[in-house]
């Protein structure tokens, strides 16, 4: 496939950690022709102002990193606002994108839309297989609807206009631009925080929610970007060789998981703090472990760059730059 370095690409969630990521990637590609609204400028919750958007920009391409995400406290907090805002983003962006006849899409989900226990590592067939983790069920049914309508507009829409409507799923993310919100941020940033702050006071111990058994996987973000923009690029034949029209995702993960008390251990090394770990396990555990198996990216030529202790010594210099709330 020729990459026309000139194609209009709209980033939905610019400001956002990822779709930041993919602008910085896609600039380093030679891509200039980029726009992106902030949720003041554009509510993509809007139908009638997501319309007008379209209308008047007409994009070549887009990026659908716009989500509204959290850890397990702000999931189980705010679950109503979880499934609407999410349904309702993607809802308009990717109609208003068929309607504006955008060819290419990608749509970013998350690895909780694999059910609570699907077999380890996750791969792609274990999409609708069982029962979603509770603590994050909306959010996850909302991207499931995405990676569905995704799919439903490329066989009803694919051979009469064109359209090719893609999905990838990453595992947890982290990195510059993260949300360090105290109480809705996601693991990594959440513990980067609670354990500058005891640094800072001088606190003897930090205890860190659940019991620190529960495995994750952890994709520094950019590259992530970098894996979107490479499947955003791949030939559709390629693609479709890769994939079938009703399960068209692909998983983007590291390749390997760590219990959150060897997670907690090395944030605690990148910030520097001193004292003591403690777990309280009167606290939810989540998922009891989330590895995804990515070897059909891996198969196509990806695979990931940045290792986890690299990762977070950037990840901790972005929070140190001010990047506190997200």
């Amino acid at each position: 496939m020729t990459i026309d370095l000139q194609q209009k690409i709209y980033v939905a969630g610019h400001h956002g950690m990822v779709g930041s990521a993919i602008v910085r990637h896609l600039k380093s590609k030679g891509y200039w022709n980029i726009i992106g609204r902030t949720h003041a400028q554009l509510d993509l919750t809007n139908q009638l102002a997501v319309e007008e958007f379209f209308a008047r920009e007409k994009p070549d391409q887009v990026y659908l990193a716009a989500a509204k995400v959290g850890g397990i406290y702000a999931n189980n907090t705010f679950p109503a606002e979880f499934i609407y805002d999410n349904l309702m983003v993607q809802s308009n962006v990717i109609h208003q994108s068929f309607l504006s006849d955008v060819k290419k899409l990608l749509l970013l989900g998350s690895s909780c839309i694999y059910p609570k226990l699907a077999p380890q590592p996750m791969n792609e067939d274990a999409l609708l297989m069982g029962k979603l983790e509770p603590t994050n069920e909306p959010y996850a049914i909302a991207k499931i609807a995405g990676i569905k309508m995704c799919e439903s507009y490329n066989r009803q829409y694919g051979n009469s206009h064109g359209v090719d409507y893609r999905s990838v799923m990453p595992t947890n993310l982290y990195g510059p631009g993260d949300n360090y919100h105290p109480e809705n941020s996601h693991v990594i940033p959440a513990l980067i925080r609670r354990f500058h702050e005891a640094k800072v006071h001088n606190l003897p111990e930090v205890f860190i929610w659940g019991t620190g058994t529960p495995k994750r996987e952890f994709l520094y973000v950019d590259d992530m970007a970098a894996a979107s923009v490479f499947v955003m690029e791949l030939e559709k034949s390629i693609y479709d060789q890769k994939t079938s029209p009703m399960q068209s995702h692909i998983n983007v993960g590291f390749g390997g998981d760590v219990t959150i008390a060897e997670l907690a251990k090395a944030v605690g090394s990148a910030v520097g703090f001193q004292g003591l770990i403690s777990f309280d396990a009167s606290k939810p555990d989540g998922t009891p472990r989330k590895l995804m198996d990515s070897s059909r990216l891996n198969a196509l030529g990806w695979s990931p760059k940045v290792q986890l202790v690299e990762g977070l010594d950037r990840a901790y210099a972005d929070f140190l730059s001010g990047h506190r709330e997200g």
